[in-house]
């Protein structure tokens, strides 16, 4: 495959927008909120460092080209407010992708992330994407429950603090 780039995606209740650079302002608040950052460390970026951030990760692959950065808005609805966002990095074998995602607190316990997720999934199959993993810290409960709906199960692995969860396709 020459090059795999984010869709716009809609399900049921939400659209996933491919991230553009202009999304910081809009996903600034979402990002502001030190709750999110609980289980993650850290704390939320200036609306610079978001753009920065949003411009490299725009771009779409890796600088050496090893990688696909496939990221995505969450919104509620198409014409709906920012909710969070997904995001997959796939190697370009398509063997593995490591998948996160975010809701903003105002709109979590609602299914957003699970069905966003589901959604990014359910696209990544479709390219041929055989494997998939995610990192969670093992006190979030509420990604572990996304990560299980999406057909992911812990492993033994623990990276800086997070619980390594795979699923293959076989």
């Amino acid at each position: 495959m020459d090059e795999l780039r984010a869709e716009p995606l809609t399900g049921p209740r939400l659209s996933l927008e491919p991230l553009r650079p202009g999304h910081s302002d809009e996903m600034h608040p979402v990002l502001a909120d030190p709750r999110l950052y609980a289980f993650t460390g850290g704390e939320p970026p200036t609306p610079h460092e978001l753009r920065a951030r949003y411009a490299r990760q725009s771009v779409g692959r890796s600088g050496d080209g090893s990688q696909w950065w496939l990221n995505w808005v969450v919104r509620d609805t198409a014409d709906g407010p920012a909710a969070g966002f997904v995001q997959a990095t796939v190697g370009r074998d398509l063997a593995s992708a490591e998948v996160a995602w975010l809701i903003d607190a105002r709109w979590q316990g609602q299914g957003l992330a699970r069905e966003a997720a589901a959604l990014m999934l359910g696209w990544l199959d479709a390219r041929g994407v055989t494997g998939v993993f995610a990192h969670i810290h093992p006190e979030h409960a509420a990604s572990a429950a996304v990560a299980r709906h999406l057909g992911l199960t812990p492993t033994g692995i623990v990276e800086d603090g997070e619980v390594r969860w795979e699923r293959t396709v076989t």
